[in-house]
């Protein structure tokens, strides 16, 4: 390895964005990959052991996430960082407060460049006091009062309800009001929003994004389908709790017995 080329670590439990930025990192002659871990635990013993000089490390893992990494290693330990990360107001004003580079998914080919520089010049700079001032500034103003880093559902649980949503298209960024949603598909990490204007897809849980919007408008009717309330035209029971959910542009739906309980104040009106 030249004395120029950067050592860069990529941290993500997901194949296919450790894959992403594998391939747009390819591109560069002065990089040089050291590892790939699939996980914060993982993460970890490689800052220790590879002294990566660069990271790309995920937010949202099982076990230990992206900011319980960054305390375990130790802010003033760690290399340079640009976090990779679905969308959460939080942790993007707190980065933008703070001047730290995200990638937010999904992130084209122009943005990951943008940020990829920015970290070659930090690194080639030294400026890693000041990245380590930053990370210590965002791990202060999201951590909670009882130490304990909480989740997307949990912070989004004791917020007001969202009234819009930022997708990401074509290469520009525009919002979607939650009131124009007819309906909400999931699928793995990734939701469908249906609505008059089309189908917009983004990249969240559907348990982080339901904990989001406001219960007294929205149902879950199904482990992957949320229904907007004022959406819903009649419900035709089926047998064991299941229900046909018409809307109205016609479009049917099928709640699963699990989610009974959501649609009881409706079942309770029609007694």
């Amino acid at each position: 390895m030249t004395k120029s080329e950067i050592k860069v670590l990529i941290v993500d439990d997901e194949l296919l964005a450790r894959e992403r930025i594998r391939l747009l990192l390819s591109e560069h002659a002065d990089i040089k990959i050291v590892g790939e871990c699939v996980n914060g635990r993982e993460a970890v013993n490689a800052v220790h052991n590879l002294t990566p000089d660069l990271v790309f490390l995920d937010i949202q893992m099982p076990k230990m996430d992206g900011f319980q990494v960054i305390e375990e290693v130790g802010v003033e330990r760690m290399p340079v960082t640009v976090f990779v990360t679905a969308y959460d107001k939080h942790a993007l004003r707190a980065f933008e407060a703070h001047a730290l580079d995200y990638l937010l998914k999904p992130f084209d080919h122009d943005r990951f460049d943008t940020a990829l520089q920015r970290a070659k010049t930090f690194v080639r700079q030294q400026k890693l006091g000041e990245i380590n001032e930053s990370l210590f500034a965002v791990l202060k103003d999201l951590k909670p009062k009882s130490n304990e880093l909480p989740s997307v559902t949990d912070k989004a649980a004791n917020e007001e309800p969202i009234d819009r949503v930022v997708i990401k298209s074509g290469g520009r960024i525009y919002f979607l009001r939650v009131e124009e949603i007819d309906w909400v598909e999931g699928e793995g990490n990734y939701l469908s929003l249906h609505s008059a204007s089309g189908t917009h897809l983004i990249r969240e849980t559907m348990s982080a994004f339901h904990a989001k919007l406001d219960p007294k408008k929205f149902l879950r009717i199904h482990r992957s389908t949320i229904v907007n309330i004022e959406r819903i035209k009649d419900l035709q029971p089926l047998f064991k709790g299941e229900y046909i959910i018409s809307l109205t542009d016609g479009r049917r739906l099928r709640s699963s017995r699990g989610y009974r309980h959501e649609l009881q104040p409706f079942l309770n009106q029609a007694r």
